[in-house]
């Protein structure tokens, strides 16, 4: 079954007065793809799993307001983005391996907008879905005796499918088989750990940042994740990236027991 529901079957094919019987379809599993080929041909894949992009520190640096020390790539809405080298290379890597989406806690104007000018339409036309701020869940906290307000990125809203247009049924997403990348850990706190990964955030100073490139480290830990069987080991025995930090647990004024209750693992 494919994430919209429809069952998934091989058609038959005739090679003159010859039809194919069930042994000459074979069915790779060695990366969680499950592809189904006929004579080396591939049918549809089964089930890819989800994996969930951010834009700012992840593939590009926006900064606003502009900086005077650098040339951005381009400057919108008084925002000056800098394209994170390999990005599109990793893109491509990504559309490959894994289904596509994207979730921005910034506001819906300034994502459609970087979007437009950061993603092909190839590429753009291939995502899942896009979600921006308003999809975020507010809480707040202390630190160092000042309260701030963190939005989270609670995947449960994708997993119990919130959105009527997300092109899924229900739980068909799940812990199991999503992952979001995002480099400011807090987007993950409503969340199971082995479902989130938080890159060192880009630097547009950091002009030899290769860590999209092919041999670089997020993309080296992707490559792997496409040939473990179970995500959630692969993740949990392959640390990457920056942490959560538990101490201020406490000090999270807005479901502070829901949250540890549900990161029990």
């Amino acid at each position: 079954m494919d994430p919209r529901g429809n069952t998934v079957e091989a058609e038959e094919k005739k090679d003159g007065e010859k039809t194919m019987s069930a042994t000459d379809v074979t069915a790779d599993l060695s990366s969680e793809s499950c592809k189904i080929y006929v004579n080396g041909v591939e049918i549809r894949p089964l089930r890819k799993r989800l994996i969930i992009l951010d834009i700012n520190g992840l593939l590009a640096d926006v900064v606003s307001p502009p900086p005077e020390d650098h040339e951005a790539d381009v400057t919108i809405e008084g925002r000056a983005i800098f394209k994170r080298p390999f990005y599109l290379d990793f893109l491509k890597f990504c559309f490959k391996n894994f289904e596509v989406g994207l979730w921005s806690s910034r506001l819906e104007k300034f994502v459609g907008r970087d979007i437009d000018y950061l993603i092909p339409p190839f590429f753009k036309n291939k995502l899942v879905f896009c979600w921006d701020g308003s999809y975020c869940t507010q809480f707040w906290i202390y630190e160092q005796g000042k309260k701030s307000v963190v939005y989270s990125k609670d995947l449960r809203k994708l997993w119990q499918k919130d959105d009527p247009n997300l092109p899924w049924n229900k739980l068909y997403y799940n812990e199991s088989n999503t992952l979001m990348l995002d480099v400011c850990p807090y987007r993950g706190r409503l969340n199971p750990r082995t479902t989130s990964v938080y890159p060192p955030t880009f630097n547009y100073h950091n002009k030899n940042d290769n860590s999209l490139a092919e041999g670089g480290e997020l993309r080296a830990f992707l490559e792997g994740l496409t040939k473990a069987e179970d995500m959630r080991k692969y993740v949990k025995e392959h640390p990457f990236g920056q942490t959560i930090s538990n101490e201020n647990s406490g000090r999270i004024t807005r479901s502070s027991r829901y949250i540890l209750e549900y990161r029990k693992d």
